[in-house]
C-alpha cells in the first residue's frame, strides 16, 4: 500500500471536481477548489472521519469495497480506479464482463435526474448508485454483500422482500426477473458470477429453479411496478430503461402516468425524504 501517494492521489482528485458534478449544492463561497472531504464520504457511504484519515494518509487499508465507493463517487475513469486500487495493495478488478465501475457519462445522468427515482443497476440486478428519490422510495440498495448484493437473489430467498408488493403481482416479477437473468447469462456464458448467482438461486428456491426450467429469455427494458410504502402507501409507477452506457450496466427510471395518484405520491415522497424500511425493494 503506497499511504502517502494514495492519498495524494485521493486529494487530487477530490479538487477536480465542481458540486455540480455531482449533483452536489455548491453551499455558498468555498475557500478551495473542489468538494469537501465530508461531500465525498456521502457520495461514498461512508464517514466523513474515516475518509479524512484516508485521504490524510494515517487509515487502514481500504477494503475492495470501499475503493469502489470512492471510485464513484470521485467519478474516476477506468485507468484512474485501477491506479487507486493499485495504490491501496489491492489488485485492479478484471476488465471482463461484470465490471460494476460506473462511468462518469451514466453518473452525470443519474445525477441530472432530479425528481423521479432513478438508479444504475448492473445486470444481474445489483444497485451500482441510485439518486435521492430511489433512497426515498426503495431504501438504501446499495448496502448488501455477497450475493445478497443482486436484488434478484433476494427476491427468491428474503419472504420481507416480497411485503412491500401486491401478492398479485408476485407471480409476474418472479418470470420477469428469471427471464431477464437467462438474458444476461446467454450473453455472457463464461461470466462466473452470473453463474453463481444462477446456481445458488437454484439451490436456494424451488420457485426459481422451476421458473428456470422453463427457458424463458427476455431483457426487462420496460415494466410497471405496484409498491408498497410506509409514508405514500401503494404506489404505481412505470420503469423504463433510459440509457445504458454499457451492455451490463443500465440507468433505470420510476415515473408516474400523468394524472394518476402516484403523481402526488411522488411529490409527497420527495418532501418527505428517505424512509428507514423494515423491509427491502429493488431494481
Amino acid at each position: 500500500m503506497a499511504r502517502d501517494e494514495l492519498a495524494e492521489f485521493l486529494r487530487r482528485r477530490r479538487a477536480l471536481l465542481q458540486p455540480a458534478d455531482v449533483g452536489v449544492p455548491a453551499g455558498g463561497r468555498r475557500r478551495r477548489p473542489g468538494l469537501r472531504r465530508f461531500e465525498v464520504a456521502q457520495l461514498a457511504g461512508m464517514s466523513p472521519d474515516y475518509y479524512a484519515r484516508v485521504e490524510q494518509g494515517r487509515g487502514p487499508q481500504p477494503s475492495v469495497t470501499v475503493l469502489a465507493a470512492l471510485a464513484r463517487a470521485l467519478r474516476l475513469t477506468t485507468d484512474e480506479r485501477d491506479h487507486l486500487f493499485r495504490l491501496a495493495g489491492h489488485h485492479a478488478p478484471p476488465c471482463a464482463g461484470g465490471d460494476e465501475h460506473v462511468s462518469r457519462g451514466l453518473l452525470r445522468l443519474l445525477d441530472g435526474v432530479t425528481g423521479l427515482p432513478a438508479l444504475i443497476a448492473s445486470d444481474l440486478n445489483i444497485v451500482l448508485a441510485q439518486n435521492a428519490m430511489a433512497d426515498a422510495l426503495l431504501g438504501e440498495q446499495t448496502r448488501f454483500r455477497g450475493l445478497a448484493r443482486s436484488c434478484t437473489y433476494r427476491w427468491f430467498t428474503d419472504p420481507a422482500m416480497r411485503e412491500r408488493h401486491p401478492a398479485e403481482d408476485h407471480e409476474h416479477e418472479s418470470q420477469a426477473q428469471v427471464a431477464d437473468l437467462r438474458a444476461t447469462l446467454a450473453a455472457r456464458p463464461a461470466d462466473r458470477a452470473a453463474g453463481e448467482l444462477v446456481e445458488a438461486l437454484r439451490a436456494a428456491s424451488a420457485e426459481f429453479a422451476g421458473l428456470w426450467d422453463r427457458h424463458d429469455v427476455a431483457v426487462r427494458r420496460s415494466d410497471r411496478k405496484r409498491i408498497r410504502h410506509p409514508a405514500v402507501g401503494l404506489i404505481e409507477l412505470d420503469f423504463d430503461v433510459l440509457a445504458t452506457a454499457r451492455q451490463d450496466q443500465r440507468l433505470i427510471v420510476y415515473s408516474p402516468a400523468p394524472g394518476s395518484a402516484a403523481v402526488s405520491q411522488l411529490e409527497l415522497l420527495a418532501v418527505l425524504g428517505q424512509e428507514t424500511f423494515t423491509t427491502e425493494g429493488e431494481a
